[in-house]
């Protein structure tokens, strides 16, 4: 009786547009009251305990270190930069704006924030440098989603909690897929521009080329100091979000001097309402886990499972297609939060890497940051360039075929994800 009511309950309240969020809570506590007959006051001892984690005080810095970035001059020296390495070639431009987005990936976390940071900047140069308007909004749209593949990542943390394992491993197991990307998204943008015959303009003298690297130095020495820090054992992956905010503000406020105090306490407010917005669906995910925990619904699934589907591969891959669904129906790191836990029985019975099926899972966040009608991203680009969503639907739909052929290269090459956390954690 239980389990058929859980399911309606979660079904009917999404059918009806409730927040997903409110969904899992409520499901939950109709369950408690109705079916176990417990005090709705465990409820909240759920709610927080979902969040008592020391590892979760690294998302908001992340968030908050992101958005300094996005609004100061770290993210428009990174572009100087990028320009200045590959800016002469053909599709130059273009390139240098994935180079510049797989740059700020390693220093915000945040897809979002990539996006802002780097396509306010990039999409106007690019058709200013004659390259195509739909061509250039897809490729700052889609690279910016390298912001949770390249750590440090926000989503990377969140599924290193709900599958108890190392934040610092996984981190780790997503440089080579985010590089991988990344290659691919340049090596498009190079035939798309060598076919429409797209030249950028940009050259440096040499003593131009030192001014630039001399004040991109401070904005290309920060991702050095996370992740080198974090692997060098100096700190943990949630100190080193911390050490983020502290170095990102006084770059900003004390070297480049763009950020001025009141805008500072602009991102302040919205680090605090997306870490509040974004912690709260992680409390309500981790009582609704608890929820299927207690009613052994991992175990009955991944029965299931292995009763019908024959092998390993092909579980992966109807995974994907049930994710790439979700996506385009609603917010996928919730789902993805939701449906990790479920599936650590069927994936130890497949003997799947949690480390390569976490990558699998943030690639599918990714396509589902531009999936339509849903995408995140696809709502921050129209923001930049003032187009409707169908427009950015048409504009990013090559590279989100380019990614689902990304997504099955990584999710049936398992290397690409497990080689660097084996050679250097192991």
């Amino acid at each position: 009786m239980s389990l058929p009511l859980i399911f309606v309950c979660f079904f009917a309240l999404l059918t009806i547009s409730v927040p997903v969020s409110i969904v899992l809570v409520t499901t939950t506590a109709i369950y408690l009251f109705f079916i176990a007959q417990t005090p709705l006051t465990s409820l909240v001892q759920q709610l927080f305990n979902g969040l008592d984690n020391f590892v979760l005080l690294g998302v908001p810095f992340f968030i908050l270190a992101g958005n300094i970035m996005a609004e100061g001059a770290i993210s428009e020296k990174l572009v100087n930069v990028m320009k200045l390495f590959v800016g002469r070639f053909t599709g130059g431009l273009a390139m240098a704006s994935v180079m510049a987005c797989m740059f700020f990936a390693a220093i915000s976390g945040s897809s979002p924030a990539t996006v802002i940071a780097i396509g306010s900047i990039m999409m106007p140069a690019l058709i200013k440098e004659g390259y195509g308007e739909r061509f250039s909004i897809g490729l700052l749209t889609s690279s910016g989603s390298l912001g949770i593949l390249i750590p440090p990542s926000i989503p990377m943390i969140l599924y290193a909690l709900v599958m108890n394992i190392s934040v610092a491993e996984i981190f780790l197991a997503g440089f080579l897929p985010g590089i991988f990307i990344g290659c691919c998204l340049m090596a498009y943008s190079y035939v798309t521009s060598k076919r429409h015959g797209w030249h950028s303009s940009v050259r440096y003298t040499f003593k131009e080329g030192l001014k630039i690297i001399k004040d991109g130095f401070w904005a290309l020495l920060l991702p050095f100091l996370v992740l080198g820090g974090i692997y060098g054992g100096i700190f943990t992956p949630t100190e080193a979000a911390a050490v983020s905010v502290v170095y990102a503000l006084f770059v900003e406020l004390f070297i480049y001097k763009e950020l001025k105090i009141t805008k500072l306490f602009v991102v302040c407010r919205d680090s605090a309402i997306l870490s509040g917005c974004l912690l709260f669906i992680l409390s309500c995910a981790m009582t609704f886990i608890w929820l299927l925990t207690v009613e052994q619904i991992p175990v009955k699934l991944a029965e299931l499972i292995i009763k019908n589907v024959d092998n390993k591969w092909l579980f992966l891959l109807a995974i994907n297609a049930v994710l790439l669904i979700i996506g385009a129906l609603m917010d996928i790191v919730t789902a993805v939060i939701v449906i990790s836990p479920i599936l650590i029985e069927t994936l130890t019975q497949y003997d799947i890497n949690f480390v390569h099926f976490g990558i699998i899972m943030i690639v599918n966040i990714e396509c589902g940051f531009l999936t339509p009608p849903f995408g995140l991203n696809l709502f921050v680009s129209m923001a930049i360039v003032r187009r409707s969503l169908v427009d950015i639907g048409r504009a990013v739909m090559p590279f989100l075929l380019l990614f689902l052929l990304c997504l099955l290269v990584i999710t049936y090459v398992p290397q690409l994800s497990t080689l660097l956390p084996m050679l250097f954690l192991k």
